[in-house]
């Protein structure tokens, strides 16, 4: 608490009362000299809790007046004269009162220095050993924090722009640059030269043994079969069939034209040679039909063939009796038979000659059968369901599909005759 007022110890009448307040303006300066009560000092000897001796600053000290003289006699140890009550230090206050803050990632980002380890503060001597000793004096005693060490490495600069271009540096500072490891490897020890005999086992080691030389010309072998399989394949599907059609379709040209011309007379026909053109119409099947079954001279190039040699000889459509039998490719070369398993009863099937059109319905069918059973194509064939004789066709082929294992053999019987002065007939007409 404040000291009482000099000069009210002897009453308002007493021998002070116009001491030392008689000089002009005394009275004013003695009621600025008096302490705030507010900011009394607490017990301890300093003013404030966050009170710091290291922040007042210096001042020299002002000539007292003798009002000041007066009123130090009635008062205990004073501060230095010129000094403040107190110093607010607000760094302070924010140590003491919630105690030391780590730094936040803005202001790591923005100050490139790392911050220095925080120490306790310096023991401060008691503010009354100030009335015993000058102020220097007593500064002169308190340690001065070291200098911080400089960083070997100082961290980026902060980033200039907003807040976006801040958040995208600090994003690009941990991303690894390109080329350059994470951390720096060691340097590769330098290369030792071998020996001779470390040499050829370095250069034998580095050789490809037979094993796996064998094993590339296998591999390659098969790679150059694959694709050579392949490419058979197309020419069997694809090439023979186009190549077969333009065949076909020449010599069925060639047998109408010498049809037009008169040139040739019916008779006996050569291996080979065309003599007669087959119209399937629930096929759309127009082929011609040459002499012979050689698969090379007739089947192969997409043609019908005759089975008219030999002990596999048989009738013409022009007999009386007998029986027109008849092979085809059922797949490849023309595959001019590719559908016939799907004819039923009643389907027409017409055989075209320079003099007539012979028309055949199918009659029966016989989905497999052995390559050596040549009793199928016999004047009365067997299994036909036939039991006397008569004019039949018979359209023989292999079977199952893309094989030659078995025969498909499909059997007729002619219901018309009608010659050629008489038009095409009703099954070619619709």
């Amino acid at each position: 608490m404040t000291a009482g007022r000099p000069g009210h110890t002897a009453g308002p009448e007493g021998p002070d009362a116009h001491g030392v307040y008689g000089t002009d303006g005394a009275f004013v300066a003695a009621v600025d000299g008096l302490a705030d009560p507010l900011n009394d000092p607490l017990p301890g000897g300093h003013t404030s809790p966050w009170f710091r001796s290291d922040t007042v600053p210096a001042a020299e000290p002002a000539a007292p007046s003798s009002y000041v003289d007066g009123y130090a006699a009635h008062q205990g140890p004073q501060q230095p004269q010129g000094a403040p009550n107190e110093w607010y230090d607000p760094a302070g206050y924010q140590r003491d009162w919630y105690g030391p803050q780590e730094p936040s990632a803005r202001t790591a980002a923005a100050d490139p220095v790392a911050p220095v380890e925080e120490r306790a503060p310096a023991p401060v001597p008691d503010i009354q050993d100030f009335t015993a000793e000058p102020r220097t004096e007593v500064l002169a005693r308190i340690p001065a924090d070291p200098e911080p060490e400089p960083e070997t490495e100082p961290g980026p600069a902060p980033s200039p722009g907003g807040r976006a271009e801040r958040r995208r540096a600090a994003k690009g500072r941990g991303r690894r640059r390109p080329g350059t490891a994470p951390e720096q490897k060691a340097a590769p020890a330098a290369a030792v030269p071998m020996s001779r005999v470390e040499a050829r086992r370095a250069a034998r080691a580095a050789k490809d043994s037979p094993a796996v030389i064998a094993s590339r010309a296998v591999g390659e072998v098969f790679i150059t079969l694959g694709v050579l399989m392949l490419l058979f394949v197309t020419y069997q599907l694809w090439w023979t069939n186009i190549r077969a059609d333009q065949i076909a379709g020449k010599e069925t040209n060639r047998i109408q034209d010498e049809w037009a011309n008169g040139d040739r007379t019916p008779g006996v026909f050569a291996p080979g040679e065309g003599f007669a053109i087959m119209h399937i119409p629930k096929l759309d099947v127009v082929a011609p039909i040459a002499e012979g079954i050689d698969k090379e001279k007739v089947l192969d190039r997409g043609m019908i063939g005759h089975y008219g040699e030999g002990k596999l000889k048989t009738a013409m459509p022009s007999d009386k009796q007998g029986n027109f039998s008849v092979a085809g490719h059922r797949n490849t070369h023309g595959e001019p038979f590719r559908y016939i398993n799907k004819l039923q009863r009643g389907d027409p099937i017409v055989v075209e000659t320079r003099d007539a059109y012979y028309t055949y319905e199918m009659a029966n069918i016989l989905p497999q059968t052995s390559p050596s059973n040549i009793s199928v194509i016999e004047p009365i064939p067997a299994g036909s369901g036939f039991t006397k004789p008569g004019r039949y066709l018979t359209l023989t082929t292999c079977t199952p599909e893309f094989t030659s294992t078995y025969r498909l053999i499909v059997w007729g019987k002619m219901v018309d005759e009608r010659p050629r002065s008489e038009g095409k007939p009703d099954a070619l007409v619709g």
